[in-house]
């Protein structure tokens, strides 16, 4: 778009910050210079994904400030350079061409200075109208306080952006008593984004007691900001919001829109992660640009009950817009299932989910998330068979396939739904009721779907199912995750995941895709009206001992109305 003579001025001065100016820039990684490296990760390791974004040892989690900058992908994240447990954090950093495959850099930002030392946490990146990045993340200063600090390429001719300078300034928005922010609880920036005053805004996740706050903070200039007197928005009972993130997507259209776009013609979308659970939830709603409110919209859910990305394993997500290809994409955190001590023992922990692209539902009152097409160019000898009878209590090996590194689609054509089992009007949990209702309980529709990281003579696998109940003049489906026997390892969390998923089978196929590589099973409900991500860690069914079922264990017939398998290759990541 057109840049205004404000733009112009902001971008002007921020040129001579970045040459010679006002304020000092100072080096990002001048501390930890002898920093200690964990040993070797053994060399059996069957649990490591060969398409999900990880480094080759340690820890990792957040995704940090993805953005597409001349035509590459970057990636920063939570990362511990000694070890497999959190601590010692630093922002590493690599760049993609294709979402797929990762070359890594040195990692960007290091503690350095007093409005760090302590840590850099997460942040976001925002590009300016001229297209520059800059990043705004989270730093522990001296007295452990969380403050926000600006830091900005050294090279902007430099695609790969690998050296990154800090203000001198730094902190540029800091707690204290006047303005009542908990410095214990003020962290996790976003993208900022500017209103039609020329205005530049920010949310920073805090909490005042058990209310959930999104602060505000605006600036004219990128490096004075005020904070609002009422936060952007606010909901009580939900303890610490983190990684907030806030963002529009189009009414009717397929395309992802800028940050900074505002209108009738978007919705907006406020995401936050919550300390206290470990889960994500986001709303949909009105962005009152005069009043700078988040409005959601009526009969949404602020807690954890409500909408989230991913009922599983999926934690401090963080979007952005590509300019490019006009969508926006979504990176989650996928944490272990194991213990520490076995974390500890494999060398690593933590990876990044193949990232999302994200729309708003024709309805209008959810997202729909599907993995980024440049991951099927992985895709290698396709399996593919339709109009497929499953009877009741049947089990149909998927031949041909890499089972444990496989993408698989699969969709259902349903008779006799008036068989269904009734739903009882208590059952409103729907992890609880696939926690009681496993893949080995049967029911007349259902449970019927996949069987995945399987053993043979099924002593160990992970089930992703539907169940369709008869509700109150509508019928409900259910998609479920079942690890309850996804290892014979007994120390692992084997937790059941499940939602409600929101499709009308009289006039919608019931599909679902799930995405297998390892230890990793990313499942995409109703074509991606719902998501599920396990972590499981199979000690039968790894390498060749691994295969790929389709299962139905309810008492009446399903039709498998199209199924495509096909292995997947080895990404080049780090």
């Amino acid at each position: 778009m057109a840049i205004s003579s404000s733009s112009w001025a902001l971008l002007f001065f921020l040129a001579i910050l970045l040459s010679h100016g006002v304020f000092k820039l100072e080096a990002s990684h001048n501390v930890y210079t002898n920093l200690q490296v964990s040993e070797s990760v053994p060399a059996e390791q069957p649990y490591r994904t060969s398409y999900h974004f990880q480094p080759p040892k340690n820890w990792i989690n957040d995704p940090n400030g993805p953005m597409i900058y001349k035509g590459l992908y970057h990636l920063f994240y939570q990362y511990n350079l000694k070890g497999a447990v959190w601590g010692n954090i630093v922002w590493a950093h690599s760049t993609s061409t294709d979402l797929v495959n990762w070359t890594p850099h040195d990692p960007a930002i290091y503690p350095s200075q007093p409005s760090d030392i302590n840590g850099c946490w997460s942040g976001s990146t925002t590009i300016l109208p001229n297209g520059k990045p800059v990043i705004f993340y989270t730093g522990i200063d001296p007295q452990n306080r969380q403050v926000q600090n600006l830091a900005m390429p050294k090279n902007l001719s430099d695609p790969f952006l690998r050296e990154w300078v800090k203000l001198t300034k730094n902190p540029l928005m800091a707690p204290a008593q006047t303005n009542r922010i908990n410095s214990s609880s003020f962290r996790d920036p976003t993208t900022a984004w500017r209103g039609p005053d020329n205005r530049w805004r920010i949310i920073i996740g805090s909490k005042r007691d058990r209310r959930g706050l999104a602060i505000l903070y605006r600036s004219r200039d990128f490096l004075n900001w005020v904070k609002a007197q009422h936060p952007l928005h606010s909901a009580k009972g939900n303890g610490m919001w983190e990684c907030p993130d806030f963002f529009p997507v189009a009414v009717d259209s397929p395309i992802g829109v800028d940050t900074s776009v505002i209108g009738n013609k978007v919705k907006h979308v406020l995401k936050v992660s919550l300390d206290d659970t470990k889960h994500e939830y986001y709303t949909i709603g009105t962005y009152a640009i005069k009043k700078d409110k988040y409005i959601p919209d009526e009969g949404s859910v602020e807690s954890d009950a409500g909408l989230r990305y991913d009922y599983g394993k999926f934690y401090a997500s963080k979007t952005f817009f590509d300019s490019v290809k006009r969508r926006r994409i979504l990176w989650g955190w996928i944490n272990e299932s194991s213990s520490v001590n076995d974390d500890i023992n494999k060398g690593w922990a933590g990876v990044q989910a193949i990232p999302r692209t994200l729309l708003l539902d024709k309805s209008g009152k959810q997202l729909i998330q599907w993995p980024v097409p440049e991951i099927e160019k992985l895709r290698i000898n396709q399996v593919n068979f339709s109009n497929k009878l499953l009877k009741g209590g049947s089990v149909l090996k998927v031949p041909k396939v890499t089972a444990t590194q496989a993408d698989v689609e699969i969709s259902f054509k349903i008779s006799g739904l008036e068989k269904a089992e009734v739903l009882d009007p208590t059952w409103t949990n729907p992890q609880i009721l696939c926690s009681q209702k496993g893949a080995s309980v049967k029911s007349s529709l259902g449970p019927f779907g996949l069987l995945v990281l399987a053993s043979n003579g099924l002593k160990e696998y992970t089930a992703v199912f539907f169940r369709i109940f008869k509700g109150h003049n509508k019928y409900v489906v259910l998609l479920c995750s079942d690890q309850s026997r996804s290892s014979l390892k007994q120390d692992n969390d084997k937790t059941t995941y499940g939602v409600f998923l929101n499709v009308d089978l009289v006039h919608e196929t019931l599909s679902l895709r799930s995405l297998i590589d390892h230890s990793i099973v990313e499942s995409f409900g109703g074509k991606g009206k719902a998501c599920i991500t396990a972590r499981v860690y199979p000690t039968l069914a790894i390498g060749d001992g691994a295969y790929l079922f389709a299962f139905n264990n309810g008492t009446q017939d399903v039709e498998i109305a199209n199924l495509n398998a096909w292995s997947m290759k080895k990404a080049k990541i780090n």
